[in-house]
């Protein structure tokens, strides 16, 4: 240790030792003692590498809860408070014929812990078990634990002074403290396990986020391994994660040759970006029907868990060596198989609407003969209440999307302010159908920027001022005195503003590059301008990516 952190140990030893944390020891065991930096506060935590010891600790297997099903709970609360217990393990004292075994050695002596030490194997497990001892009447109601970590949650003010009290009288019941300044009480939004949970839903938390954006670009495959790993932490915010991440995962391998490529960079730098603009997701309520759309490629599987509109978890994962060799048929039915058992905890005992782009799949129930590999996929497939349903092109998702968004609330989580936005969409836009895969992130801004242009356009000007009794059978004007072409939108001859609303439904993130006549029947039910269809016709024409891949349509 260095002069400073050896003076700093002097002082926790003493610490300790004051308040019966600690003893002189003369055991037979000794283990290390190092320090590791505090995240709340700043400062230097006493801690002992116990790994000679935990090899041959016998392991305590009581289950820690994962943390996405911990917050499946919390669908209807609105009013939140959280408490963290003081050094929690020190709470918990140890058998007195174990205490020998934790013994660690210091410049200054060796000495033994009265109670639970960080870094023993078991800790967190019997920690887990402890609190869900104590609070094992209120789990799932109003209250969510993960190890130290309390969430108090209810739906009205006047139900959470109830929980509250039942909480707080539990804790001194069983001499638990907390710790005030890591406690907060009566919120709207509260920020929990890296995530900010709100009567809106779920998001990504930015203040956790920071790390990823500032993260440079890895250098080696045990950097890239602590990326995909924090990144990786919310991955059920973001569609097509393993897609994204597979040009990284590819070079940790065994035996790859590491060779960061363009797809890697642009893999890292587009799964930084979907991480600053993750939406907000719903929390499920079991007693309504949900929607699962997926999706298969050549590339991986990728699914959506939606329920009246609104996202509640992405999933999707890379194609196996085998997998890659299945006709479409199956693959696109390996990735109905991926969302059944993945989202099981929802989908088994509930009613659900699953959605695919191929056509012929809504006909396996009723199919009269099958592989071997599909027989073992429908042994699972009856044990759910589902429906299969076609739903044509992936490219409808621009229009639907457009027409949905007025309904929803959006979250943009701003790199520079760090702060969450909330922007509802003040124009109605009539829905035809169910929203199909699409994500909530798309900003509510363009009809916004088509209104404000067609203020400033002089020649919106005349056309308002001019319109005859036989253009009002297809112009009109609201109130607000926007102008309308048979129920659309009039985009004024602003190049720019048009190339955007056309980069939004060709080559946003979230198009799959429609041919001329698609995008043209999508964009059609929301805007016009004059020769809309042969502008169209022309941008498409001078897509690189479609010149290349596929015929113009």
């Amino acid at each position: 240790m260095a002069p400073n952190e050896l003076r700093e140990l002097k002082v926790q030893l003493q610490e300790q030792l004051d308040k019966g944390f600690i003893r002189p020891s003369s055991s037979p065991w000794g283990c290390p003692a190092l320090f590791v930096e505090k995240k709340d506060q700043g400062g230097k935590r006493l801690c002992v590498d116990y790994r000679p010891l935990n090899a041959v600790t016998i392991k305590n297997k009581y289950p820690l809860p994962h943390i996405d099903i911990l917050f499946d709970q919390l669908a209807g609360a609105k009013v939140f408070s959280k408490i963290d217990l003081r050094s929690g393990y020190y709470q918990i004292k140890i058998r007195e014929e174990d205490i020998p075994k934790t013994a660690f050695s210091t410049r200054y002596g060796l000495y033994e812990y009265l109670v639970m030490s960080f870094g023993l194997t078991n800790a967190p497990a019997f920690f887990m078990y402890m609190m869900n001892s104590v609070f094992m009447n209120e789990l799932d109601k109003f209250v969510v634990v993960f190890i130290d970590d309390i969430l108090i949650y209810s739906n009205s003010e006047k139900e959470h002074e109830e929980h509250l009290k039942i909480v707080l009288t539990r804790l001194r019941e069983h001499k638990l403290y907390a710790k005030f300044s890591k406690c907060a009480f009566w919120l709207k939004e509260v920020s929990f396990l890296g995530h900010i949970l709100s009567e809106k839903g779920v998001a990504v938390d930015p203040s956790k986020v920071k790390d990823v954006l500032n993260w440079k670009q890895p250098e080696t495959v045990t950097e890239i391994r602590s990326f995909l790993g924090l990144a990786g932490y919310y991955r059920r915010f973001i569609k097509d994660f393993s897609k994204t991440a597979k040009p990284m995962t590819s070079l940790t391998k065994k035996n790859a040759k590491y060779l960061w490529s363009s797809n890697c960079e642009e893999a890292f730098q587009t799964l930084k970006k979907l991480l600053t603009s993750a939406p907000v997701l719903a929390q499920p309520d079991v007693t309504k029907p949900f929607d699962v759309y997926c999706d298969a490629s050549g590339n991986g599987l990728g699914c959506v868990l939606m329920q009246e509109g609104r996202v509640i978890a992405y999933a999707s994962r890379q194609l196996r060596k085998h997998e890659a060799n299945y006709p479409t048929h199956d693959l696109e039915l390996a990735a109905v198989v991926h969302a059944l058992k993945i989202w099981r905890h929802y989908l088994l005992g509930n009613t659900c609407h699953i959605y695919t782009d191929h056509k012929s799949l809504k006909y396996i129930l009723t199919q009269p003969e099958f592989n071997m590999r599909q027989r073992r996929w429908l042994e699972l497939i009856k044990d759910y209440d589902l429906e299969i349903h076609y739903h044509p092109g992936k490219a409808n998702v621009v229009a639907n999307a457009l027409s949905r968004k007025a309904h929803c609330n959006f979250i943009e989580a701003r790199p520079t302010m760090r702060v969450l936005c909330y922007e509802i969409d003040e124009i109605e836009m009539p829905t035809k159908q169910h929203a199909e895969l699409y994500s909530l992130i798309i900003e509510p801004t363009i009809k916004d920027l088509v209104i404000a242009a067609q203020k400033q356009d002089k020649g919106m000007a005349h056309i308002r001022e001019g319109i005859s009794d036989k253009q009002k059978a297809c112009f009109t004007l609201d109130e607000q005195g926007v102008l309308w072409f048979k129920n659309c939108l009039v985009v004024p001859k602003d190049m720019e503003l048009r190339k955007k609303i056309l980069d939004e439904a060709h080559t946003s993130l979230f198009t799959m590059h429609p041919g001329s006549n698609k995008m043209y029947q999508d964009l059609k039910q929301k805007f016009w301008w004059t020769r809309m269809k042969r502008e169209i016709a022309k941008y498409v024409s001078e897509c690189d990516i479609c010149r290349e891949l596929k015929p113009i349509t």
